[in-house]
């Protein structure tokens, strides 16, 4: 497996930060969780000046070979027909890159279908989708690789382009299975607290869901029972659940996201499936956390949860799960503002007005 090498920000630039940012003119702590993520962004980029420049979002697609078992309610072909909308501009994705002037990259990892004639669709196509995992394993070892690869080249163009802040979106029809399993394994929630409608499941669906997730981790277990006393918080147990139930688009999601953090740039995390992928990442390269911003607090079952255990909340509740990074996008602007509060506001010496605390 690819290896990262990420080193946490500078704390020396803590005080300095924090100094600048409690002698604004304004009270102490007024401006909430704007403060933070100015705090956050200017250690990331080791900066009391800190600069959001060229914003880029990598919408990776693949299918999945756990999909035949009708785990989510909308068809297998939903994958390709959405990414050939993506490339003509017309999905949710689109429309929030534009209005926050994001630049779009649309990868194709493993989708079931040929893409290959569509201008935008930059064509990465490991297979037609991943293994079933009820059955075997989601992917190979050299699978995983390439998908890793793949997604921290991508951020590589980005960050040589100029852009320091990145966001990352996913297109792949019954991605919350994997996500569910990889939070129920990674954190020892139960899987029927894990377990999620998806893109629309009634009841009975989401049982039948959870059925085939269970069994699945029982396979696993079954063909790997050294699996039952691996620690949850190695680097290599997180590889095995990362090969076993992966996703092509996720493991791509996993390597961006790693290597956005070694080049110090800011994450934009979105989602269920989105957080899966960084709490799967934080357990290969814990320091990766410091550069991710949760954005919103997502709909699917189970996000709270995985946000509490990476002891953290999302910027934004409106009750979203279309996934593609939509989230992260819609929250950008709060971004920008704690960006434009430690840059622009006067501070109380110079306004002449008394700090009082």
């Amino acid at each position: 497996m690819k290896t990262f090498r990420i080193t946490a920000p500078d704390e020396a630039m803590r005080p300095v930060l924090q100094n600048k940012i409690d002698n604004l003119n304004k009270p102490k702590g007024s401006m909430g969780r704007l403060e933070e993520l100015a705090l956050q962004i200017g250690l990331i980029q080791g900066t009391d000046s800190p600069e959001l420049r060229r914003p880029c979002h990598l919408l990776f697609g693949a299918d999945h070979g756990i999909e035949r078992e009708k785990v989510s309610v909308s068809p297998r072909e939903i994958t390709w027909q959405q990414m050939i909308n993506f490339s003509r501009g017309g999905g949710g994705v689109n429309m929030f890159c534009r209005q926050h002037g994001f630049e779009l990259f649309i990868i194709d990892m493993g989708v079931d279908y040929d893409l290959g004639s569509y201008p935008g669709v930059i064509g990465c196509k490991v297979a037609r989708g991943t293994r079933n995992f009820l059955h075997e394993a989601a992917m190979t070892a050299d699978e995983t690789d390439r998908c890793m690869e793949t997604g921290a080249r991508m951020v590589t163009k980005c960050h040589e382009q100029g852009c320091n802040v990145i966001s990352i979106g996913e297109m792949g029809i019954g991605n919350t299975s994997p996500s569910s399993v990889w939070m129920h394994l990674l954190t020892g929630t139960p899987l029927d607290r894990c377990v999620g409608a998806g893109a629309g499941l009634d009841h009975a669906g989401i049982r039948h869901k959870y059925e085939v997730l269970q069994a699945s981790v029982d396979r696993f277990l079954a063909e790997c029972p050294e699996n039952r006393s691996s620690d949850p918080q190695s680097p290599q147990y997180a590889e095995e659940i990362l090969r076993q139930f992966g996703g092509f688009e996720m493991a791509a999601a996993v390597g961006a996201m790693l290597r956005a953090a070694e080049l110090h740039m800011v994450i934009l995390v979105d989602g269920f499936i989105m957080t899966a992928c960084m709490l799967l990442a934080t357990r290969l390269c814990p320091a990766v956390r410091h550069y991710a911003v949760f954005c919103h607090e997502g709909d699917e079952a189970g996000h709270k949860a995985m946000l509490d255990t990476l002891q953290t909340r999302g910027l934004l509740r409106l009750d979203l799960r279309l996934g593609e990074g939509t989230g992260a996008l819609c929250a950008y602007p709060i971004l920008q503002s704690a960006v434009r509060m430690i840059n622009e506001m006067n501070n109380f010496e110079n306004a002449h007005i008394t700090k009082y605390f």
